[in-house]
């Protein structure tokens, strides 16, 4: 997206090339707009380290160095020295939650999220107010426990979201397909509250859904794109989710396909689209796919072939660069406590050729012994060389939002796993460490649906008067859908994060 204003243009996020191992491409294709004249702009705003939405070769081969940087305020300087590596020289280091002046009357101001779990160590909106009164919110991915760092600021003309999912979960699970379309739609469910709860808390006079969904044209994947009228797809389109917000109550969304110029005032927009009948686009999906498919084979397969590194011995590079990790995870590894195990399987094949195991008790890499093996993954080996061969400190950023792999998990989700693998690098590690180490307990209670409970989530520090929800007796944060038992205060979602809870007639 690119913004025009009285300060010049900022161009926010620009993904067109494919992300985590050629899985994820931008839908609807983007890949013919003038990227040269995109890329001339004054200020660019890149909101965290996701591959979709930190396009390398968009940036190095596109996006003028002259432009000056908006930076986001992350525990970590990797934002920033990534975006030098490729050529930027020009930053301007924001301060999270407080409002920088550009000039032309100019205003922005970028909300930075840093817990672990926000995107690779940090996850960020923007807000900018124009020099005649209209506020734009692109919220993008970020999930803020609450707006009133923006909305405090005055009403809100045009409010952008995440909407469609960016997961792997539920469909890389080895789950009955039944049980895997159940979970699809209770997680499809929860983004589309989410992003409601969000839409309310703005009060916007339009609402523009962004930040997805990507779409799948390796035909290895090709049934995760949303085509088959499964409800329980996590990737629904935009005009999907416009046909929700409709039938909700709320008919001021607008659909930005590449190509369209809306233009906000303060008393409304004007939309001018690339195609004639938007509607009718998004009926016509699986051509569009299957055509943009077509047009992408030779991208998805040359990168295929930069995957395999014989030369890499995995067990050995295994051991060398991540025991000294597993040395330093005290907090992690205590919430593992156990193994993790990886079985590597030869190209486009299930045949397992190597299996090996993270354990998190020894702190060391080594053979799977045929133990059980609470967490355990199933990828090619070639993934695992590629990833070696270029050094990625976070496979979350790569292997697992590609979905090129398939997982099992014995008992409830953990968040510490995921943690570990987002953080293979020494200073990412002692920032997540450094984070639990300083998490304090929530003393301050609400009153919820006749239960004292504590007010923040014990997740990510929600706020459950505004996202909790208690059915038959389990309360469900909607932020990110982790439920809790209330009798007994267990987490029926992951490890180690009880809740306190009362009956209020025994509060």
């Amino acid at each position: 997206m690119r913004i025009e204003t009285a300060a010049g243009s900022i161009l926010c996020d620009p993904w067109v090339n494919p992300a985590y191992f050629a899985s994820w491409f931008p839908f609807p294709d983007n890949s013919g707009l003038d990227w040269k004249s995109l890329g001339d702009c004054d200020y660019l705003y890149v909101s965290h380290l996701h591959r979709d939405h930190f396009d390398e070769i968009n940036l190095r081969e596109n996006v003028s160095k002259e432009t000056t940087v908006l930076l986001p305020e992350y525990p970590t300087s990797e934002l920033e020295d990534e975006l030098r590596e490729l050529g930027f020289t020009k930053f301007i280091h924001t301060v999270s939650g407080e409002v920088t002046e550009l000039p032309g009357g100019v205003k922005v101001m970028i909300q930075a999220l840093t817990s672990p779990t926000d995107g690779p160590i940090g996850d960020s909106s923007i807000w900018v107010e124009d020099a005649d009164g209209v506020r734009l919110l692109n919220q993008n991915d970020a999930r803020p426990t609450d707006l009133s760092d923006f909305t405090r600021l005055g009403h809100i003309h045009a409010h952008l979201l995440q909407f469609s999912g960016a997961i792997w979960y539920p469909m890389v699970y080895q789950l009955p397909e039944a049980a895997k379309r159940a979970f699809g739609k209770q997680k499809r469910d929860r983004q589309f509250d989410r992003s409601l709860r969000y839409i309310d808390d703005a009060k916007a006079s339009h609402v523009f859904p962004i930040a997805g969904p990507p779409c799948f044209l390796d035909e290895s994947l090709w049934r995760f794109n949303d085509i088959f009228g499964d409800e329980g797809n996590i990737f629904p389109d935009q005009q999907v989710y416009a046909d929700y917000l409709a039938e909700n109550g709320h008919d001021n969304s607008v659909i930005l396909l590449p190509g369209t110029v809306t233009e906000v005032t303060l008393d409304g927009c004007t939309v001018t689209h690339p195609v004639a009948d938007v509607r009718e686009f998004f009926a016509d999906k699986e051509t569009h796919l299957r055509e943009y498919a077509a047009r992408q084979r030779p991208v998805i397969e040359a990168a295929k072939r930069s995957w395999e590194h014989p030369e890499i011995d995995v067990f050995t590079e295994l051991k060398k660069r991540f025991e000294p990790l597993l040395a330093e995870a005290e907090f992690i590894a205590a919430g593992i406590n156990g193994p993790v195990r990886f079985d590597l399987t030869a190209p486009d094949s299930d045949e397992v050729v190597d299996s090996i195991v993270f354990d998190f008790t020894d702190r060391e890499i080594r053979r799977f012994r045929d133990e059980k093996c609470r967490y355990r993954f199933t990828t090619e080996r070639r993934h695992i060389e590629h990833l070696l061969h270029i050094d990625e400190i976070d496979w979350v950023n790569s292997l697992f939002l590609s979905c090129r792999f398939s997982a099992a998990r014995i008992g409830q989700y953990n968040e510490f796993v995921y943690t570990f693998f987002k953080c293979l690098s020494e200073e990412r590690l002692n920032y997540a460490e450094g984070w639990y180490a300083e998490q304090k307990p929530d003393e301050e209670n609400i009153s919820l649906q006749g239960w004292t409970v504590q007010r923040r989530c014990p997740h990510l520090k929600a706020d459950l008067s505004r996202f909790g929800k208690v059915e038959d007796g389990v309360l469900t944060c909607q932020m990110h859908g982790w439920k809790w038992n209330l009798d007994s205060g267990k987490c029926l979602t992951s490890v180690g994060h009880d809740i306190r809870a009362a009956k209020q007639a025994d509060a």
